[in-house]
């Protein structure tokens, strides 16, 4: 008998017919002899319009009532799902977060999880029931209901998982794995059957959108085993035959792959300051307002002129583009730049792999096989196990296939 955490997205809860899917699906799972919690999304739509009613009448809202606002989406799914569960002969309950509780700060719309009590419901899943809790939620110091930002369900069946010491955290989505690079780009790209959680926080940090970051950080910290199976076969890989992809520690991998996938991201921007002083502080007169601001700034490159100035090159999220700009023009005379550049038609392009660790030339065989596509590399950064370039958007397609190939990731 194991004990299991399954969490179902947004998509896989979208109508009724769904949700009576995943409880056939939790049921399988129950019969099968295993202790089950699940945790769902609101159903797909449903938190867009809920976000979008806020921001319509007031801009400016109050974060607090914002939470208390888009946290009935998860509400009405625990409930229809409990409901579901019961109609089949699933002894079934729903748990919003601050019944749990799951205690989180106080910063509404972006919580962070500071605790799980899970006594009372392992002590329920000992009894043969089944606990539906609703993601994305929790509750504040103040006893207002917070919610945990994007990719808030994951992070919260993670966080379960760990509280219930459960054996793994199963995610159900609209893909069935995780791939060696997007299928959509790449038709012979693999399914890997794991993946090391270091290998997935930097594609999830790099633009894969199967798992978001938070879990993933947090399910590697508390060692939590994920798995990511899709919502949309016929559930047979149930047991011990599991049919997705396993977010494992490295340990549990033999033979580990030099490059386990090519990830990309079209949601860049580059901005170049131009003919800056150099001279000790500049990168913190340029990067502080940057940050005050609340940018994330990743890629960044400086360039000696022989003329004493320097070139600051360096890349932010696109939706961030204006507001960067207004905050350096607004410190122009701090910095003492001469010119700003900026360009939106970018994208960032990664290579990810434990295996990068022991092996040599992995830099060189990505470098050199874009310019064999007449791929120009703007930006380059890298890390332990990731290389990233930054190139013109137009070839991103190519760049992705082209890369692919020449790591071997091909199905043959």
């Amino acid at each position: 008998m194991s004990r299991i955490v399954m969490k179902f997205g947004g998509t896989s809860v979208a109508n009724l017919d769904r949700i009576r899917a995943v409880a056939a699906r939790v049921k399988r799972e129950v019969v099968a002899g295993n202790q089950v919690a699940v945790v769902v999304s609101a159903m797909s739509g449903v938190t867009n319009q809920l976000v979008k009613w806020c921001q319509e009448l007031s801009p400016l809202h109050d974060a607090r009532e914002y939470d208390t606002v888009v946290a009935t989406g998860e509400q009405v799914t625990s409930g229809l799902l409990a409901i579901a569960l019961q109609e089949i002969g699933v002894e079934a309950r729903s748990w919003q977060g601050w019944q749990i509780p799951l205690s989180t700060d106080d910063a509404h719309g972006r919580a962070r999880i500071e605790g799980i009590e899970g006594a009372e419901l392992i002590g329920r899943m000992a009894r043969g029931q089944v606990p539906v809790v609703a993601g994305f939620q929790g509750i504040g110091p103040d006893r207002r209901v917070t919610t945990l930002g994007r990719g808030g369900s994951d992070t919260s069946a993670v966080a379960l998982a760990a509280a219930l010491k459960a054996d793994r955290c199963d995610i159900y989505t609209d893909v069935d794995g995780v791939y060696t690079t997007d299928p959509r780009i790449v038709p012979r790209a693999r399914k890997l059957q794991k993946i090391a959680y270091e290998e997935m926080l930097e594609l999830a940090s790099v633009g894969a959108k199967v798992l978001q970051t938070r879990s993933v950080e947090l399910a590697m910290k508390a060692g939590v085993r994920v798995q990511v199976l899709s919502s949309f076969d016929d559930g047979s890989g149930l047991g011990s035959d599991l049919p997705g992809t396993m977010v494992v520690d490295e340990d549990e991998i033999v033979e580990q792959e030099i490059v386990s996938g090519i990830a990309y991201s079209r949601d860049e921007a580059k901005i170049t300051v131009r003919h800056v002083p150099d001279r000790p502080g500049i990168a913190a007169a340029i990067f502080g307002p940057l940050s005050a601001a609340g940018i994330n700034v990743d890629m960044i490159v400086q360039n000696i002129s022989a003329d004493g100035s320097t070139d600051m090159t360096f890349t932010i999220g696109r939706t961030d583009l204006p507001r960067a700009q207004l905050t350096l023009a607004a410190h122009q005379g701090e910095i003492g730049y001469a010119e700003l550049l900026t360009d939106p038609d970018v994208a960032k392009i990664s290579v990810v792999g434990v295996g990068m660790r022991s092996h040599t030339g992995v830099a060189a065989t990505m470098f050199t096989s874009l310019a064999a596509k007449g791929i120009n590399i703007q930006v380059i950064s890298t890390s332990e196990i990731k290389v990233s370039v930054l190139i013109a958007a137009d070839y991103t397609e190519l760049a992705v296939r082209a890369l692919h190939t020449a790591y071997g990731l091909d199905v043959v």
